[in-house]
């Protein structure tokens, strides 16, 4: 290959271009002059090439460290394509095809070379690395080097001992779309870099909108989107791959064209379902953060988190995938507090350095805490989310982007300088007493909730206890967390509270506050099913049943549930059978159970309605509240009982409280649906059925889950209800309620 003199006809010969993006061409100069440089620029900038363009017109081998095998292999099948001769040597390849391209390097066939850090200081590299002549070294996500990086890799440390191995110093290039002040200053000192050109781009992309949302169910707003822009391209970045295999199983249920792409799919399977995306013959790709880098598809429209990121700069970067054309794009994340909880676990038990010391990864893990705070922040804050990013990375400017969730109109500010109040001094009363909650705890005092933990700490007798009974648990951490993005509280150890300086300013200086909260929409309530009324029954006549049922149960050693459930007592209550015949028009009663057990519970219903003098013809006429109404008039007094339930049951047993027969299935998918929205429990599809299991915030809710044998001695597992867990339901039964859509 001839060497070039003139930047501009590599560019348009190899890369088709007649132009520089921003900052592309100093870079490229200061390295043809031989001085290193530091370039930070955004995904989709061009960053690659900074160092691509030098590497055809410098004399030798330009040396390239990549960390990943994929990204190294998608460039350079991208450089052939484009005329370029190059290579990557690293694990993938066999011992003969790693040989083969040593010996072509030797040779001078090629003008870019990948490789992993890992492989660098090996004999055979050296060997290579001492033959041939490099120009430059290039090293990509150069944050990697940096222990105040968001993604350390101590195989990086190894870069300044290669170049000390080598005869002469290459001019050295450090690449990275993301990098704070404190950040590009280590990679600087790290890499020994000497007088670098050091150049950020900015890091507005100022076609990409930016919004953070709260759902209530993740998939169907999910799946909203994508309906939505149903005839664009789009990634879905999920945190984990059971969530990726989730999403993309539902979504081509529901007749989308997705993929799916995460490290426990085999090679062929990982790179026939990235061509699909990248060639468009899929629409939508459902994907850990193991897919994307490298990856330069133009057309992205839009980004969905639908889970949160550890920290803003594998945010910024996963979400600069969309709009790489230019057009205008989405980035949307979907927030859930599991999502924190999620990342926090795997930080404290991440081993991914296992030749790291223990102090090292103490202050690793305390350093990607703190970069956690700060992404959980971005999902809480009010202000501007352009403005909350670039002043994370150190453009510091105020503004209203028009072009962001929290500028955009779709929230409205509500004043709740009287919670915070509360909230705050809720806090300071417990530091006064040497103690110190997280949030949970801490709502649940200001509810007023009566449980073992409040007991146990003498919780009751605080004088902010209770202060906030009208307000449900749910809304006093969103208050919590948002008070926490805004630095008025601080989280410490095992996430207590403790409040700031700036706490002052609202508790002692009546500084009002308001918070940007989804504008209010009416309420849609539960309703009964289409043609189902809601009808009173008589509660001791139910108990009465339930006596009959319960002996019948004993007697035949199984549980009560197993012959009538409540909603067919409750139904019984209702019709008043007091024949077999009558007793078939029951809900719940099949020919079996009524020629087994009916005529025990007609006979009860006889003898109640004799001792009443009552009749049969009583007046069955429906309520005309919504049952949605009559929970919200309950809410308060519904009493739990001292057994574990089912969802089933929990929902019969609220229906026995009001004293009404309804369709508890409403109820049952209101609770559920809250429950997943809330993070409480997750739905996965398990051989085509929907199955919901617990998640790391389960255990706060109270739910459990139990072994239980079936009648033919088959071992299965369900959630059950304790005590405790009722209470929790009962807690926020008001914002379940008016939370929920109509369901028909």
């Amino acid at each position: 290959m001839t060497d070039y003199n003139d930047k501009y006809s590599v560019l348009r010969d190899f890369f088709g271009h007649e132009s520089f993006r921003d900052g592309q061409e100093e870079i490229i100069d200061s390295i043809l002059s031989g001085r290193d440089v530091m370039g930070i620029m955004p995904t989709g900038a061009g960053k690659s090439m900074c160092y691509q363009i030098p590497a055809l017109m410098l004399r030798g081998i330009t040396v390239v460290v990549s960390p990943l095998i994929s990204l190294m292999k998608d460039q350079v099948n991208s450089l052939i394509q484009s005329g370029v001769r190059a290579a990557y040597l690293n694990s993938s390849l066999t011992t003969a095809q790693y040989e083969a391209a040593v010996s072509n390097a030797k040779k001078g066939m090629y003008k870019i070379i990948y490789a992993a850090p890992e492989r660098l200081c090996t004999p055979s590299f050296l060997s290579l690395a001492r033959y041939v002549e490099i120009s430059m070294l290039a090293v990509d996500e150069a944050h990697c080097v940096s222990q105040w990086g968001q993604d350390f890799r101590p195989s990086y440390m190894r870069i300044p001992e290669f170049i000390s191995k080598l005869s002469y110093r290459p001019v050295i290039g450090a690449f990275t779309a993301t990098a704070t002040a404190q950040v590009r200053d280590d990679v600087i000192k790290m890499l020994g870099l000497r007088d670098p050109f050091c150049l950020t781009t900015g890091f507005d992309r100022k076609n990409l909108y930016f919004g953070v949302m709260h759902p209530r169910d993740k998939y169907a707003q999910t799946k909203a989107i994508v309906e939505e822009n149903k005839d664009r391209c789009g990634i879905i970045y999920c945190s984990t791959r059971k969530n990726a295999e989730l999403v993309c199983e539902r979504l081509c249920a529901d007749g989308f064209s997705c993929t799916r792409y995460h490290a426990g799919l085999s090679d062929e399977e990982r790179r026939k379902n990235q061509d699909d995306f990248i060639f468009d013959r899929v629409q939508v790709i459902a994907a850990t953060n193991a897919f994307g880098m490298g990856i330069d598809k133009s057309n992205v429209s839009y980004v969905i988190h639908y889970n949160m990121p550890k920290n803003i700069e594998s945010y910024y970067q996963e979400a600069g995938r969309a709009g790489r054309d230019g057009n205008e794009a989405k980035c949307i994340l979907l927030y859930s507090g599991q999502d924190v909880q999620t990342n926090r676990f795997l930080i404290e038990n991440s081993n991914e350095n296992p030749e790291l010391d223990e102090e090292t990864l103490a202050s690793l893990r305390k350093k990607d805490l703190m970069r956690l705070k700060a992404m959980t922040d971005y999902c809480n804050t009010d202000r501007c989310l352009r403005e909350y990013i670039l002043n994370y990375f150190g453009e510091k400017q105020s503004c209203v982007c028009s072009n962001c969730s929290n500028c955009s109109g779709e929230f409205e500010q509500q004043d709740i300088t009287i919670e915070s109040q509360k909230i705050l001094s809720c806090i300071y009363r417990l530091h006064r007493r040497n103690q110190r909650f997280g949030a949970g705890i801490t709502a649940q005092i200001l509810k007023g909730a009566d449980n073992s933990k409040i007991r146990q700490f003498d919780l009751s007798t605080l004088s902010t206890y209770g202060i906030m009974k009208d307000c449900t648990e749910v809304r006093i951490r969103q208050i919590i967390r948002f008070l926490t993005a805004e630095g008025y509280i601080c989280e410490g150890d095992h996430q207590t509270l403790s409040l700031t300086r700036r706490a002052a300013d609202i508790l002692m200086h009546g500084q009002k506050i308001s918070m940007r909260l989804p504008k209010k929409q009416k309420a849609a309530f539960i309703r009964e099913t289409a043609g189902e009324r809601i009808i009173p029954f008589d509660r001791e006549l139910f108990e009465r049943l339930r006596r009959v049922r319960a002996k019948i149960a004993e007697g035949i050693n199984m549980p009560a549930y197993i012959i009538f459930t409540d909603s067919t007592l409750r139904d019984m209550c209702v019709r008043l059978p007091e024949n077999q015949a009558e007793m078939l028009k029951v809900s719940g009663v099949g020919k079996t159970k009524q020629e087994r057990y009916g005529r025990f519970f007609t006979a009860e219903i006889r003898s109640y309605l004799a001792e009443k003098g009552r009749h049969t013809d009583q007046e069955t006429s429906g309520y005309t509240v919504s049952l949605a109404e009559l929970i919200r008039s309950r809410a308060g007094n519904f009493k739990s009982r001292c057994e574990e339930l089912t969802l089933s049951q929990l929902c019969d047993e609220m229906l026995t409280q009001l004293g009404v027969s309804a369709d508890k299935k409403p109820l049952r998918e209101a609770i559920k649906s809250w429950l997943i929205s809330e993070n409480y429990l997750t739905e996965v599809i398990e051989n085509g059925q929907k199955i919901l299991h617990t998640t790391i915030l389960t255990e706060e809710a109270g739910i459990t889950e139990v072994q239980r044998v079936s009648s033919v001695n088959r071992t299965y597992t369900v959630l059950v209800y304790p005590q405790k867990a009722q209470e929790f339901i009962y807690e926020n039964i008001e914002e379940i309620i008016s939370l929920t859509k109509e369901m028909n």
